[in-house]
């Protein structure tokens, strides 16, 4: 390691913050998933933008909707569950079975998002980092590592077209 090694980083990561939140999200998901035990987790986010052009969407109304996400990778089976940034609660699970979804692939452009179309309806679009800085919005939660297993699965394991 020389004398400028992780300079560059950014802010300190707060690894207690961090695990106690995986603790909070893993509770939240098993206790919303039947089997909740057989699936990885990351934090996610959505979107809902009243406008679909990007250039107009910070002009618009946009909801954040956090979600906790997991993944059997056997099952190619993706579960959201939706919650709140202090982790309180959480909504109903829906599940994306690959076998029954329309075509899900990884869209880089405006944002690096995981989209799911589970019909000719609408979409899901996971947005999903490392860690996030403004925890009224985002639950705060380091995983660099989840986050790698995740996209690995989603672009090589469930993604279709």
């Amino acid at each position: 390691m020389g004398l400028f090694s992780g300079w560059f980083k950014g802010p300190k990561i707060d690894t207690a913050k961090s695990e106690a939140n995986a603790k909070k999200m893993r509770a939240l998901f098993d206790q919303a998933v039947q089997n909740g035990q057989e699936y990885r987790l990351i934090f996610g986010y959505t979107e809902d933008v009243s406008r679909f052009n990007y250039g107009f969407v910070h002009g618009s109304k946009t909801k954040i909707g956090n979600l906790i996400v997991g993944w059997n990778e056997a099952a190619q089976t993706i579960v959201v569950v939706p919650t709140v940034p202090d982790l309180s609660g959480c909504g109903e699970p829906v599940f994306y079975r690959r076998e029954e979804i329309l075509k899900a692939y990884r869209n880089r452009y405006p944002t690096d998002a995981f989209v799911i179309y589970p019909d000719r309806k609408g979409y899901l679009a996971i947005n999903a980092y490392d860690w996030l800085d403004d925890e009224k919005l985002y639950v705060y939660l380091e995983q660099e590592q989840e986050l790698a297993a995740f996209t690995a699965f989603f672009t090589e394991r469930f993604a279709k077209k």
